[in-house]
């Protein structure tokens, strides 16, 4: 029986870098990474300020956390449907379709927003970002294309330039959305404009576009 004023439950010392990431992840979305105060961090995660220290030492490396435990592991589905599609079209398309439902359930624009705001302040945020999310997904997509060109799916081009101009599309709505429709624009159905976007270079990379559903 515990004693007299002892919380009944208590949080699992292994649970608390999960949650700061979380919490982390949380305000950097809302702030931006200069104005995220360690204070903010420590309350949305429900510890002390001086507790955050056990298990980071700087913001930067919190960023680091967020990246590679909150962002980077939607990067497994990215690979896996590269491996199993049979088809650079069908690959392509599927990934239109999944994409937009990954940056609903993470926060993703607002954090690459801040990434191309504050990296020349910050430049080890956009070396983060790159090296664990924006590389690895153009260079799965550029592996895929290359691919796709050795079967003669593909017309002759540089593969990762085609990574970038398929990628391109569903990023600039992102960060529309993220900067201009809080402000009045009207926002983008992301949704419907990756479908576009992708038949659009799709019509210009398959050497066969009127093969289409």
């Amino acid at each position: 029986m515990l004693p007299a004023g002892q919380p009944k439950f208590r949080r699992r010392k292994a649970d608390r870098p999960e949650e700061i990431v979380r919490a982390a992840l949380t305000v950097f979305a809302s702030k931006g990474f200069a104005a995220a105060r360690l204070e903010e961090i420590a309350a949305e995660a429900g510890v002390s300020k001086g507790a955050l220290y056990l298990y980071f030492a700087t913001k930067e490396d919190m960023f680091r956390a967020v990246v590679a435990q909150g962002l980077a592991p939607n990067l497994a589905f990215i690979q896996a449907a590269a491996a199993s599609a049979p088809a650079f079209a069908d690959l392509a398309r599927t990934l239109a379709a999944l994409l937009p439902q990954v940056a609903e359930r993470a926060p993703i624009a607002a954090i690459a927003k801040m990434v191309i705001g504050e990296a020349r302040n910050f430049p080890e945020l956009a070396r983060v970002w790159h090296d664990q999310l924006v590389g690895p997904v153009i260079a799965t997509f550029a592996h895929a294309i290359a691919a796709a060109q050795a079967r003669g799916e593909v017309r002759p081009g540089d593969p990762r330039a085609y990574a970038v101009s398929l990628a391109s599309g569903l990023l600039l709505g992102l960060v529309f959305n993220e900067t201009f429709a809080p402000v009045g624009a009207a926002p983008f159905d992301i949704p419907a404009l990756a479908r576009q976007h992708v038949e659009t270079v799709l019509a210009g990379m398959l050497t066969n576009p009127g093969a289409r559903p």
